[in-house]
This record gives structure tokens, C-alpha cells and sequence, in this order.
């Protein structure tokens, strides 16, 4: 597999799309074990920063951006306006992300799927993806997170929904299993990055942040609401 970086030209055809798969507070639970550790109202806060952080480096990706709203009666919620909305469709999360990603390649050509919950995500990751993507045979590129699953797949073709429902997610074998259902040559690989899945991903997902050199406002809030987070619980 390749590394992404020597892979993107500079003057490529940008042809992507981002869908930012979100939870709404209140419809759905949030973060559940994160949730066990340090409650659901503080569960429920870091996923609304956090996807409003990666919401920000889409935007500044310069890529069409949507949120994948999983569920249809919180589609015009206002932790949503502020993007095109799509809504997942019903089932396990590989029949979702089938659908969203279905959607986006139609609409773009290629599509790119994020979680919210990981707000090291920055803007030149989305553009190396799709830059990456911007060709004529099928590619696929994959953010591998540290816990062994993922932060970001894309890809410039169709998958079958049965190779998505193939996978079983959430297990320290998801990224490798995905990668061999998914198939194909041309991978490209993003850097390691780490879920905050539960508390003792705090640390970690910490360092990260303040390794962003070129990091929002948002990012720069939500580093300082980390980081008292981390000073109240230890």
C-alpha cells in the first residue's frame, strides 16, 4: 500500500465529496462507552465539538461537505444547519455507510466518510484523499485509527452493500477485515490517528490536538475544554 503524501500532484481534478456521520443528542445515544467513564452529558458535549471541528476542516478542505445525520426526525436539527444534510439510511452501520457513500460517489464521482468524533481530522487529509481519488481506474484510501478500526475511508467506485455488511466493526481487526472485503490494488494509506472511545483515550487524543500546527479557532477551544477535562478527572 502507499503512502498517500507520495502519491498527490498539485494539479489533479478535485472530484469528492465528505460525509460527516453524526448522532443527534437527545434521538440517539451518544458515545456510549466514553459514556460509562464520564457520563453522557459530557459524552454528548465532546461529540458535539468534536463534529464541529471536522465540520470546519471540510470546509476549509475546500471539498462539497455534508453531515449523515443518522436519524430522519433530527434532519433539520440545529446542530446541522450548517451543511447539507443527508440521512443515513436504516440498519447495521455497514448497511449506512453503504448508502451514504453510494449517494456521495453518484452525486461527486468519488466520496470520503468521516466520523465525528475525531477532530485531529484537518483539512489537508480531506485534500490529499482527494486528490488521491481524482483518477480514472478505482482507488481507495483509508485512515487507519489507533484502536483497529478506522477514521476516514474514500473511494472513486461503487462498493456492494454486502461487502460493507461483510465487516464486523468496532474490533481491533475492522481496518485490516475491511480492507481485504473492500479489495483492490490502489490503496493509499493516511496517518494513525486515535477514537476517543473511552477515557483513557483522553491523553492521547490530547497530544494530537496540540500537534496541529495549523489549528482553528475551533480546534484551539475545544484543546482548552480537553484539557480541563483531563485536569478535573485525574
Amino acid at each position: 500500500m502507499d503512502q498517500i503524501e507520495n502519491k498527490a500532484g498539485n494539479n489533479e481534478k478535485m472530484n469528492a465529496a465528505v460525509a460527516i456521520f453524526v448522532k443527534t443528542p437527545g434521538f440517539s445515544p451518544i458515545k456510549t462507552r466514553l459514556g460509562k467513564h464520564v457520563g453522557r452529558a459530557m459524552a454528548e458535549e465532546w461529540h458535539r465539538r468534536a463534529a464541529a471541528c471536522v465540520a470546519e476542516s471540510a470546509r476549509q478542505s475546500g471539498l462539497p461537505a455534508y453531515w449523515a445525520v443518522a436519524e430522519p426526525e433530527a434532519i433539520d436539527h440545529s446542530l446541522w444547519r450548517d451543511l447539507p444534510r443527508l440521512v443515513q439510511p436504516p440498519g447495521s452501520l455497514g448497511r449506512r455507510m453503504a448508502g451514504i457513500h453510494s449517494e456521495l460517489q453518484r452525486r461527486h464521482g468519488s466520496a470520503i466518510l468521516v466520523g465525528a468524533d475525531l477532530p485531529q481530522l484537518q483539512p489537508r487529509h480531506l485534500s490529499d484523499a482527494c486528490i488521491w481519488l481524482a483518477a480514472d481506474s478505482p482507488r481507495r484510501v483509508l485512515g487507519p485509527a489507533r484502536d483497529g478500526g478506522f477514521w476516514l475511508f474514500g473511494a472513486n467506485d461503487s462498493i456492494p452493500q454486502t461487502v460493507w455488511e461483510s465487516v464486523g466493526y468496532s474490533r481491533e481487526d475492522t481496518a485490516s477485515r475491511f480492507i481485504e472485503a473492500v479489495g483492490g490494488e490502489a490503496w493509499a494509506m493516511l496517518e494513525t490517528l486515535t477514537d476517543l472511545d473511552q477515557a483513557d483515550d483522553l491523553p492521547l487524543v490530547l497530544r494530537e490536538l496540540t500537534g496541529i500546527h495549523t489549528a482553528s479557532d475551533c480546534h484551539h477551544e475545544l484543546t482548552s475544554w480537553l484539557t480541563e477535562w483531563i485536569r478535573q478527572t485525574t
